[in-house]
């Protein structure tokens, strides 16, 4: 059987809602709901099958963790943290759980609280606060322990026992087959708050506190960022997906993850053994939430030309990756039993559906067809090829309008561009392109230069070269689709956000060929970005270069939008969220100015409330205002 939660948008709550859902991995059944929650996610099974930990969130709550037996019935709370929990896992034994919880400081993050009226922060550290989240050091995340009742009670709340402690955040919590022990995720090493290193550890789950325990080297030097770790079966090794940093543990440009096995030849007590990578970072870059274990092999996702494709990778390091399921799709998620990997995937026609794979073959069931009623209005994007000016090729896709509805054209176009840099659009359903497509406008999206996807070399193209090649690649992906007769090549306009509002607006310096602008939560000025964002003590640094230095100024201003502003002709429509901490709104708010004060016609829509993850996971209501206000625009300059 497999259990996988099923979330939804909901505009009369205003909220994310959903179950978990139940079915047989032969696909003898239809899928059933299993709970009935408001919000229920993030399901586990017990050991011997008979209960599922998951965790739920009441309206307008934080999610607590719960149980229920596989087949259905009342659940019952296990806890009451008061900013919720996260990540539940069973011990071996199946008699207790561990999860984390971020522990406010005393007066903070109070329930009903008046936050203005709390004591001042004193900042000392370059890193205190993500956005999405907020402050950070003031509410850590730590490792807790319970002991599951053999027959929960409902309101009778087992007493959960803190194991780690101070200023650091351990996660991704793993039980060690001895029961004694975890294996987590953490930066304990004495640079820390300089670089972006972590680093896998272990913990004692009898120790009070449990001190984090480093198994790779950080502070002895290694390069690694660690982000997901895995025992292998017997206890004798680790899996790990990681990162090099490079010397300075801050090169992250275009550094691709890679999976490695490290040996415990004397189990955690003793002293680490080899640590081998099994997979190429020049060529594989694979997704951090995905690492499992069958049999001989290690299962991960890789990120290859716009699919996230499923990989079987031998744990011996002999021989070469297996591809489980391939593309189009993207995998999201991932979890194996007795030879079956139940895989939850999305493609060009479908937002996410579960698969049962059969490691040792391949064979794929699909057991849900939880995007059915969806299919009937989608407009399937055709890939398309391009070559930049210097040759380079450059891949994409474009969705037309349903000629039933808009007519046969030619359609105004819009190019899209995506955040990152070193991110992807995938093939798999987009709502912007959806959206903006159902409402009789061409689209053209791709990955430029810069983008994740296509090897270490194709992301590092854009380092300290911002708005180069990257904006030949995108010009020249869209002249290719307006090569095709039912394009309008008159009225074009080009939307993105984040490094994509970047890209839009550096395009809107350099040319007066789009009719229309959406720049959206934009990285505009790196210059006043290293002191406002919450990455900007490395990002722009790393990527442009130092503006504190002499050479490093020019080379800034070569490649900053805000630089060129007044050379701006586009009417632009500026998005930006009030609580955006990645690109921070006072970049938008300087555009809209810059713009205004110039004459350009410009609008800027702010959201309160939100942060970078508006048109992602915002609340339901601001995406829906964002995409008629999107409309609204291209229907203006663009109709």
């Amino acid at each position: 059987m497999v259990v996988v939660s099923l979330i939804r948008p909901d505009l009369d709550s205003d909220e994310y809602v959903g179950h978990l859902w139940r079915m047989p991995t032969d696909g003898s059944e239809r899928p059933r709901p299993l709970t009935r929650g408001h919000r229920d996610t993030a399901p586990a099974f017990s050991p011997d099958g008979r209960w599922i930990a998951f965790l739920r969130a009441e309206p307008k709550g934080k999610p607590q963790l719960y149980v229920v037996e596989a087949w259905g019935g009342e659940p019952v709370r296990l806890t009451d943290a008061p900013l919720g929990v996260s990540d539940p896992r069973w011990s071996p034994d199946g008699r207790r759980l561990v999860y984390g919880a971020r522990v406010p400081d005393e007066g903070r993050y109070v329930a009903d609280g008046d936050p203005s009226a709390e004591a001042p922060r004193l900042i000392t550290e370059y890193q205190y606060r993500h956005d999405g989240l907020g402050f950070t050091r003031d509410r850590r995340t730590h490792l807790f322990v319970l002991d599951v009742p053999a027959q929960p009670v409902p309101g009778e709340m087992p007493e959960a026992r803190r194991l780690t402690v101070g200023d650091v955040d351990v996660t991704g919590p793993r039980w060690m087959p001895d029961g004694r022990r975890l294996v987590a995720v953490a930066a304990v090493h004495p640079t820390r708050e300089a670089d972006l290193r972590s680093d896998a550890v272990v913990v004692d789950v009898d120790a009070e506190p449990a001190e984090p325990r480093p198994l790779t080297d950080a502070a002895g030097g290694s390069p690694l960022g660690v982000t997901a770790v895995l025992p292998a079966e017997g206890g004798t090794a680790l899996w790990l997906l990681a990162q090099d940093l490079g010397p300075t543990g801050r090169g992250f440009v275009a550094a691709q993850t890679a999976l490695y096995r490290l040996d415990l030849p004397g189990g955690v007590d003793g002293p680490a053994g080899e640590l081998r990578r099994l997979t190429d970072p020049e060529h594989r870059d694979l997704a951090t939430g995905v690492l499992a274990t069958s049999g001989g092999d290690v299962l991960v996702a890789d990120q290859h030309r716009g699919d996230v494709v499923l990989l079987a990778v031998p744990g011996d390091g002999v021989g070469e990756p297996r591809v489980l399921v391939d593309g189009p799709a993207v995998v999201r998620g991932l979890d194996v039993a007795d030879g079956i990997a139940a895989v939850t995937a999305s493609d060009p026609t479908s937002t996410g559906e579960v698969l049962a794979v059969r490691v040792a073959d391949g064979h794929v069931e699909v057991l849900s067809a939880f995007s059915a009623p969806l299919r009937a209005t989608l407009r399937l994007p055709r890939e398309i090829g391009a070559q930049a000016p210097d040759g380079y090729p450059v891949h994409g896709w474009v969705t037309l309008p349903d000629p039933e509805l808009h007519g046969p054209g030619p359609y105004p176009t819009v190019l899209m561009i995506h955040g990152g840099p070193f991110a992807q659009y995938t093939s798999d359903v987009f709502d912007e392109v959806q959206v903006v497509a159902g409402a009789g406008y061409a689209v053209v999206h791709g990955n430029p230069r810069g983008s994740a996807g296509y090897g270490a070399e194709h992301g590092r193209a854009i380092h300290g070269a911002f708005g180069t090649v990257d904006t030949d690649d995108v010009l020249a992906l869209l002249d290719a689709a307006l090569a095709d007769p039912a394009l309008d090549e008159a009225r074009v306009g080009v939307m993105g956000g984040s490094y994509g509002g970047y890209l839009t607006a550096w395009l809107t310096t350099r040319t007066h060929r789009f009719a229309g602008a959406i720049v959206e939560r934009g990285f505009l000025d790196p210059v006043s970005f290293v002191g406002s964002s919450d990455i900007g003590w490395f990002f722009g640094l790393e990527y442009l270069g130092d503006a504190a230095t002499p050479d490093g100024a020019v080379t800034v201003a070569a490649q900053s939008p805000m630089a060129h502003v007044g050379s701006v002709r586009t009417p632009t429509l500026v998005v930006h969220s009030e609580q955006d901490w990645r690109c921070p709104v006072e970049q938008g708010q300087r555009w809209f100015v810059e713009l205004k004060r110039r004459g350009v016609p410009v609008e800027l829509l702010l959201f309160p409330g939100e942060g970078h993850e508006l048109s992602r996971s915002g609340r339901p209501s601001h995406r829906k205002a964002r995409f008629e206000h999107v409309l609204r625009w291209w229907a203006r300059h663009l109709a």
